[in-house]
């Protein structure tokens, strides 16, 4: 490599390292969820044994053998909470996905057509929204039956309401710069004026909130699997194995719901963090 070329390299790294540097919450929001998601994706790689395979020992304490311990089952609880992350992971970024791209839709057309339409919408996703998240979703996968399918569908509904709102509130705001205007007087119109000059120019401030969505559909997933509307067991996961733990608490196998706990609080600190950091980096005044 010639003196040039590393020149070159170390000039284009160290603004990159500047800016991370002022970033810190960000590249810790990153460097969590990075290792939640390493070990859940590769969970056969770092898990002692398989999630739903017994073992000799009953409800044995954390210790060399079993780091986290195992359940009344004789089931290894490292494996449980290393594998356990895959459906919380899958149903909040799958429903956040969904309910972004529904919930930004109607806040975006609701926004730019106004009327009628925009009080209709407005009304509906007002009287969502003064629902507690997790009672909504309760009772809307209560409707629809137990399953991973099921839990996507009440979460994603859940939240539409938070992108309509910022949508809208953003496509009233954009809709009134020289930029809009301007297009409108040269014949931009409808899906267009949408799709090129709207949502664009709203897609910051949506994009901010993404991560601490999916922060909160986790902690709505482990409620419903806590509540028995996930997978049959033995799937693993973390809400259902917090509720099957519950009973052995007071015995004082404390490690059957403290683990599995760890892991939502982990999981969701890592994706608000990443959500603080995307809006300090993309919206500082914001």
């Amino acid at each position: 490599m010639t003196t040039e070329s590393v020149r070159g390299s170390r000039a284009t790294v160290a603004p990159l390292a500047r800016w991370l540097g002022r970033r810190r919450v960000l590249v810790a929001g990153i460097v969590l969820i990075g290792l939640v998601v390493l070990v859940t994706a590769a969970a056969p790689l770092f898990a002692p044994t398989s999630p739903t395979a017994p073992g000799p020992d009953r409800l044995a304490p954390p210790g060399a053998a079993h780091w986290m311990g195992t359940d009344q089952l004789r089931r290894d609880v490292l494996s449980r909470v290393i594998y356990g992350g895959r459906i919380p992971l899958e149903v909040a970024v799958t429903s956040t996905l969904l309910s972004l791209l529904v919930g930004a839709s109607l806040g975006w057309t609701s926004g730019y057509v106004g009327g009628r339409l925009d009080r209709f919408l407005s009304l509906i996703m007002d009287a969502m929204y003064s629902f507690p998240a997790l009672i909504l979703a309760i009772t809307i996968v209560a409707m629809l039956g137990p399953g991973v399918l099921n839990m996507v569908a009440a979460i994603a509904i859940v939240y539409i309401p938070t992108y309509f709102r910022v949508a809208r509130g953003q496509t009233l705001k954009v809709r009134e710069e020289a930029y809009v205007e301007a297009a409108q007087a040269l014949g931009a119109r409808g899906v267009r004026m949408l799709r090129f000059h709207i949502a664009p120019n709203t897609l910051n401030a949506l994009m901010a909130i993404v991560s601490f969505n999916i922060a909160d559909a986790i902690l709505t997933e482990a409620g419903l699997a806590f509540l028995g509307f996930g997978l049959p067991p033995p799937t693993p996961d973390w809400g259902f194995d917090i509720q099957n733990g519950q009973a052995f608490l007071q015995s004082g196998y404390w490690w059957l719901i403290t683990f599995p706990g760890i892991a939502i609080v982990v999981t969701s600190l890592g994706f608000n963090l990443l959500g603080e950091g995307i809006g300090e980096a993309v919206g500082p005044q914001s």
